[in-house]
């Protein structure tokens, strides 16, 4: 982290983001910042993705990153002390298992990404609790009979 980011410290960040030999996204979206100079763009196509600038005075277009960001930081990291890099990505690729497979979105009618059929239980049948992210957060469902 860096209280003043600048271009160079940006491409330093990028770099070391797809080091490990990952498969770097399709894209990466940028805002008009004066961070994302020439450089960065130029660092970013070497990498791989494809940079994208947003519109000009537009900010409403950094709102879905926004929104997600904010989620992670809601559901997860405010409950949760991060001890190493390793230990972050578990939890992120946990987080982003329980967003699509368990967490209801208000724009999907109350749905999940993936989808998932609710259902009221006979009261013969048991409702249990699955943990999900560490016991942050439960999903419901009716046990086998």
């Amino acid at each position: 982290m860096t209280r003043n980011p600048n271009a160079l410290w940006t491409g330093l960040q990028l770099n070391e983001t797809w080091e490990y030999g990952q498969q770097p996204h399709r894209f990466l979206i940028f805002d008009r910042d004066s961070k994302f100079s020439p450089d960065v763009v130029s660092t970013v196509k070497a990498i791989g993705p494809q940079p994208i600038r947003t519109a000009f005075r537009s900010p409403w277009q950094n709102g879905i990153a926004e929104r997600w960001i904010g989620s992670v930081r809601r559901d997860l990291l405010d409950h949760v002390i991060v001890l190493n890099e390793r230990h972050l990505r578990r939890l992120l690729k946990d987080y982003v298992r329980y967003y699509h497979e368990d967490r209801t979105h208000l724009g999907l009618e109350k749905d999940t990404p993936d989808g998932r059929v609710a259902t009221s239980p006979p009261s013969s049948h048991k409702v249990i609790s699955l943990q999900r992210l560490g016991g942050l957060h439960h999903r419901y469902t009716v046990a086998a009979a």
